[in-house]
């Protein structure tokens, strides 16, 4: 029989703009000040958890154990084991799915979910030709091959490869592809400015009422998330020109995430886990669900969370108005709008999600209600432990039932329910 699994709690780094605060900081060094916090704010020093799982999606092949190498450096037990998990924008919450098995399962009592991103310390790669002549170089038997091997570099050889969040069977960016998704659902730009402004202005909000104070841990003097704009208008948002279409495109900065740096994680325990070190849980975790579409065959790339929740509410046995609140992933304002017209859509839902009638609308006031992504940031792998940590406090302020729907790059899409204790 699977044991109830608890969330006791989490913690984050401020989420910032790329390049700006954490610029001088590796990724490993910004996974760790979240580990730290976490390790203090629960009393786990010198204490050894049963399993650490933390996402990544831009990481070097030389911090290839970033995981680990975070866990020796955050005051936990060396004895502690940890490993990395990479499902683009969903993997901090995957981590906590695969942590929520273990336990769940009885393997541990306790573990740790969460995940880091910085665009900061992106990978920067040398072309394929320049790897293979210095490969030639290092495998030459004497000087004369060296120098003959040597000779044979071009300046073309020395051209280096940033990172791009592009679809490799597609071509095209994220942005792009939701571009084409608002398009087919005829999402306007007022439509997706009008959602963003409600995630600054809900996210200010939180912030007022002091929500985010013991969620977030300080680096470097730094107390809060740095695009959060309460102040911003629907006025301005009409302003800003669209990024990925400039002739007939919808989207803009302002209603999609930025580029942002930042970690995450998050405290699971069992029953037994809990008793053992007399901690509180905020809520449990009820289920989780990953599918995937085929987005080279037409389908929406950012289209995959609509067959997960659909399929986790059919096992849960519950409608999609059964929630008090939902946390969807704003990778971009067009996305959530497309996820919830599809919801509400008879064709979709009968010929797409396989169901007999459309699963209807939801109550957009207990949306993202402490703010989203476009006004919180988006640091790919961090996401998840941020949404996970604020709904269950959400519900363990007021109980109830939440829902989480994270979009992915590779048409992918990760979601689950936590509800309270």
């Amino acid at each position: 029989m699977n044991k109830s699994v608890y969330i006791v709690g989490g913690i984050r780094t401020p989420f910032v703009k790329s390049f700006t605060h954490y610029k001088n900081k590796t990724t490993s060094e910004l996974m760790t000040h979240s580990l730290q916090a976490l390790v203090k704010k629960f009393a786990l020093e010198g204490k050894t958890t049963g399993d650490v799982a933390l996402g990544v999606l831009m990481n070097s092949a030389s911090n290839w154990n970033l995981a680990r190498e975070s866990v020796l450096s955050s005051g936990l037990s060396p004895e502690t084991p940890a490993y990395n998990v990479q499902r683009a924008c969903g993997s901090s919450l995957e981590t906590a799915l695969q942590i929520h098995s273990k336990i769940a399962m009885g393997y541990i009592t306790t573990g740790i979910a969460g995940g880091v991103d910085t665009n900061s310390d992106a990978p920067i790669e040398i072309s394929h030709k320049l790897r293979n002549k210095l490969l030639n170089i290092k495998s030459a038997k004497n000087a004369l091959s060296k120098v003959k091997a040597l000779f044979n570099l071009e300046l073309s050889d020395f051209r280096i490869i940033t990172p791009a969040v592009r679809e490799p069977r597609t071509g095209l960016s994220m942005g792009e592809h939701c571009e084409l998704m608002v398009k087919e659902w005829k999402i306007s730009q007022e439509e997706q400015d009008l959602l963003a402004l409600a995630s600054h202005q809900r996210a200010a909000l939180a912030y007022e009422d002091g929500f985010y104070e013991n969620l977030i841990c300080h680096v470097d003097g730094l107390k809060k998330d740095t695009f959060v704009r309460g102040d911003t208008s629907l006025e301005k948002l009409a302003k800003l020109k669209p990024v990925f279409d400039p002739i007939k495109g919808t989207i803009t900065a302002g209603n999609a995430s930025p580029l942002t740096d930042g970690s995450s994680c998050v405290l699971l325990a069992s029953e037994e886990g809990l008793k053992e070190n007399n901690w509180e849980p905020l809520a449990k975790f009820v289920d989780f669900q990953v599918s995937g579409v085929d987005f080279v065959g037409g389908a929406g790339l950012l289209m995959a969370p609509t067959k997960a929740v659909a399929e986790l509410l059919k096992r849960n046995h519950l409608k999609l108005q059964d929630f008090d609140y939902y946390e969807i992933h704003e990778a971009f304002t067009g996305q959530v709008l497309c996820t919830l017209k599809a919801w509400q859509s008879e064709k979709y839902c009968r010929e797409v999600l396989n169901l007999p009638t459309a699963l209807g609308e939801i109550d957009k006031s207990r949306l993202n209600m402490k703010g989203g992504s476009v006004a919180i940031g988006h640091p790919f792998a961090a996401t998840g432990g941020r949404i996970v940590t604020s709904l269950a406090h959400m519900i363990s302020e007021k109980k109830g039932r939440g829902l989480i729907s994270i979009c992915t790059a590779g048409g992918m899409g990760i979601t689950a329910i936590i509800e309270g204790v």
